[in-house]
């Protein structure tokens, strides 16, 4: 429903914005703006700030700013008509009435949502009585505990053909509604109708105001085909707009950022009774643009979890063919597959939540999983090969609507397939290419563990090494190996727009791709073509908040901070440099110099170990999302200052 800019405005006038958000943040007067802790990340110092006078809050620490509407929205995962609609009621504004045709399609979908509500209670009491004997011996036999049948108000299908629409009529409900809501099937050939659902396990399927708008079936009988059944569409229930227990997961996935999809709705059952409350299910579906910017609203960078056999992955690549178009910055999709071909409730069975958790960790960005597909078994031994699959991967970049996104993407499969022709030639000639020595990296350990997570990330992450590009040129890096491939990346970066990779490749530092392996961590193909290491893992070592796949725009505030260490260290040398050179003759000027210098390093030296533990205060609730709640040890590895 679309609502007047006049009414939007009166609900604007009605209620500060400082009303709306006291209620969630504590504020505090400061001239004409008010102050608090961000809701948005774990802080100290307030960088939330709401201006009544403007009608808008900003948040520093997140960059999210908007007005009362995009509150409720980001706070509390409410679309635009929900939380225009909530704060119109408590403002007392009026607003406007839908037109008559919707007005009685309203009403049909709050008659069919009451015939809906009356199967599930049916379908709940049948589980209890004989009839239910089966589904409940199923149901044991996947560790559903009883809370957990009660929570999400699991029932039986008895195995009769009429069981339901006998008990519906003798409720006063008409079969015409019953066949609306999705309950009957109604044959072509005029036979009498009958119940969808016989001889299966009920899950109800619940929309984002939690009201109960279709079912999904799972066989009990080993002849019942199919094994899983749903509602079909009707006017409550739109397949391809919901999300499976996305009423439940609101909370739990706005309150940390994080979200785990899977594929079946009793794998999410399954998840949530393990203590993982962030997750949602698909219902048999490709995924839709509808529910990826449904999931988006959830969290930035969803883990999709599927079966690790070639069923799994073959829906992992479909769903990337939908999604790759809608990426956006700072919003995608990692993908996770599970080992043996088990789903998320047997992988669990077997290893309880712990398990489960260990394979969220090793979950994969997109690009990698589309990396994989399109070079997994590719013959690139010659020019035209190459050229070939550089092609491939140009084509599938520029399906990417978002500019920014998409010069990311090209930048990271541009330095992938770099290193992707080094290792073939290298594997070739059985040597290292011209003869370059691996560099030795054993100088100052803080400065070249800071300086190669830098260096990881801006791989890892093209896009957010983009957005630093200029301050990583101007900064030197106080390991020459480092400040070298440092230099070949910005020059990739910069350069590489009008050559292809092979020229590209042919001019660059071939220190370069040692470095790489001992920076962030690549595949080593073996000559029988086995993968003996994973890609990123020295990253992830270093760095091990990555496991739990942060929000990308904590990620670049890591990179910032971890800049502004390396920036300290140098203003640090420079110091002991300075007082080193003093001499017994020095004037006044130079231990002014020097005082001013120290105050400088002890200040910013403050600045940073603040921001740190912010960091790391950022990276315990980051965690805790996934279920990670005991103590794994360090998950943000915080650098540290040492003297």
């Amino acid at each position: 429903m679309k609502f007047p800019p006049n009414i939007l405005d009166e609900i604007r006038a009605r209620l500060p914005v400082s009303a709306v958000v006291g209620r969630r943040v504590r504020l505090k007067k400061q001239g004409r703006e008010y102050a608090g802790l961000s809701p948005f990340n774990p802080e100290k110092t307030p960088s939330f700030f709401v201006n009544d006078h403007k009608g808008f809050y900003h948040c520093f620490s997140s960059g999210k700013h908007g007005d009362v509407f995009r509150f409720l929205m980001e706070t509390e995962g409410l679309s635009f008509p929900e939380a225009v609609e909530r704060l119109a009621a408590e403002a007392g504004v009026p607003l406007p009435k839908p037109d008559q045709r919707e007005v009685v399609r309203e009403r049909q979908r709050a008659s069919l949502a009451d015939v809906v509500e009356l199967a599930c209670q049916f379908f709940q009491e049948t589980f209890r009585l004989s009839a239910g004997a089966t589904a409940r011996g199923y149901a044991e036999r996947r560790g559903l505990r009883p809370e957990t049948i009660r929570e999400f108000r699991i029932g039986a299908a008895p195995a009769e053909r009429d069981a339901l629409k006998r008990h519906l009529i003798g409720r006063g409900v008409d079969e015409r509604s019953m066949i609306d809501a999705g309950l009957l099937i109604e044959p072509d050939d005029g036979r009498p109708s009958y119940d969808r659902f016989r001889n299966r396990l009920i899950i109800p399927i619940q929309d984002e105001r939690g009201r109960v708008v279709a079912f999904g079936g799972r066989a009990l009988g080993p002849d019942d085909k199919p094994k899983y059944l749903n509602s079909p569409e009707t006017e409550l229930f739109h397949k391809g707009l919901m999300l499976f227990n996305g009423h439940r997961a609101r909370a739990a996935a706005h309150e940390s950022g994080q979200i785990v999809v899977v594929e079946g709705y009793l794998d999410a059952i399954a998840v949530v009774q393990a203590g993982i409350g962030s997750v949602v299910a698909t219902l048999g579906t490709a995924f839709t643009e509808e529910q990826i910017q449904r999931m988006w609203r959830f969290a930035p960078e969803p883990v999709v979890c599927f079966d690790g056999d070639r069923a799994g992955i073959s829906a992992a690549h479909r769903a990337i063919d939908r999604i790759l178009p809608h990426l956006k910055s700072g919003f995608s999709f990692n993908f996770c597959f599970l080992p043996d071909g088990k789903d998320p409730d047997e992988l669990i069975a077997g290893g309880g939540r712990e398990a489960f958790l260990a394979e969220i960790q090793r979950a994969v960005p997109l690009a990698e999983v589309l990396w994989e597909r399109e070079t997994a078994g590719a013959t690139i031994d010659t020019p035209e090969r190459k050229a070939a699959l550089e092609k491939r991967l140009e084509d599938l970049t520029a399906e990417i609507r978002d500019p920014r996104v998409q010069k990311g993407y090209r930048l990271r499969y541009r330095l992938r397939l770099s290193n992707l022709f080094w290792q073939s030639e290298r594997r070739d000639r059985n040597a290292a290419p011209k003869g370059a020595p691996a560099p030795a990296l054993h100088q100052d350990g803080e400065l070249a563990g800071v300086e190669r997570i830098v260096l990881g990330l801006s791989i890892e992450y093209p896009d957010i090494f983009e957005g630093a590009l200029d301050r990583m040129i101007d900064l030197d890096f106080g390991i020459e190996p480092h400040e070298a491939f440092k230099r070949e990346l910005t020059r990739i970066a910069t350069d590489c727009d009008d050559k292809s990779v092979a020229q590209f490749y042919s001019e660059m530092d071939q220190r370069f791709f040692f470095l790489m392996k001992e920076i962030h961590g690549e595949d080593e193909i073996e000559p029988d073509g086995r993968v003996v290491t994973h890609r990123g893992h020295r990253l992830r070592e270093r760095f091990p908040i990555l496991r739990f796949h942060p929000p990308e725009d904590y990620v670049a505030r890591c990179l910032w901070h971890f800049l502004d260490r390396i920036e300290l260290k140098a203003m640090e040398r420079d110091l002991d440099r300075a007082v080193a050179e003093v001499g017994p003759d020095a004037d006044e000027t130079v231990e002014i110099r020097i005082l001013e210098l120290s105050r400088e390093v002890v200040r910013r030296r403050e600045e940073f170990a603040h921001r740190e533990q912010e960091l790391a205060e950022e990276a315990k609730l980051i965690r805790a999302a996934f279920g990670a709640d005991k103590d794994t040890g360090p998950v943000f590895a915080p650098v540290g200052i040492k003297r």
